[in-house]
């Protein structure tokens, strides 16, 4: 199940704006920060990755960029996280060799865990946990059930995500996973610290 660091924030179009959740995210001491900006030209994700990264450059809160490993280079990030579609994961790091930075693998079902894990990722994404709309194609519904399997034998960190929020946060601990990911239960809301340290609360509650 590897280490536990609770919350992971995906930062996707929120109301608040990007840099005003950004500064939440640190005040808040969230472990894991991505930037995940789908379908926005690259110039327009770069000037955003620039702005979060200056935000979170000297704290804990370890800054990813999602799918796009020469943007992740270019701000100095500290990790990137990649899809099944996307830049193979060995040849991400053969592109960006620094030492110390994070790569992260989503996955959808059980094979693809667990050949993930053999690639030895910093973490991987598992999910989606229930049904979400923030992807455009959505992967199936992997369900609690299946996701808890999966948290419970993989040898690296493992996060749930898809769909979470403080209504299900609780059953999703209590199958446990140790770690979460949630994007609409604080990109959704005006005032994002406080929808992060309800999140929190409910994690050191469980």
């Amino acid at each position: 199940m590897g280490d536990a660091f609770g919350l992971y924030l995906v930062l996707t179009d929120p109301v608040a704006g990007y840099e005003a959740c950004a500064e939440a995210a640190v005040r808040c001491g969230v472990r894991y920060l991505q930037l995940r900006m789908k379908g926005a030209p690259r110039d327009a994700v770069l000037d955003t990755a620039l702005r979060v990264r200056a935000i979170t450059l000297g704290t804990d809160t370890l800054f990813i960029v999602n799918d796009d490993v020469t943007i992740a280079r270019e701000v100095d990030a500290d990790g990137v996280h990649l899809g099944q579609r996307d830049l193979p994961l060995d040849e991400a790091r053969r592109v960006w060799p620094a030492p110390g930075k994070r790569f992260g693998l989503s996955t959808h079902d059980e094979r693809q865990a667990l050949l993930a894990s053999r690639l030895s990722p910093d973490y991987i994404g598992v999910g989606p946990v229930f049904a979400t709309p923030t992807k455009t194609v959505p992967d199936p519904v992997l369900g609690i059930e299946r996701m808890a399997a999966i948290v419970r034998s993989s040898p690296v960190p493992a996060v749930a995500i898809g769909g979470i929020d403080g209504g299900n946060l609780a059953e999703v601990l209590r199958r446990g996973a140790r770690n979460f990911c949630v994007v609409r239960a604080v990109n959704r809301r005006p005032d994002p610290e406080t929808a992060i340290r309800e999140l929190q609360f409910i994690s050191r509650s469980g």
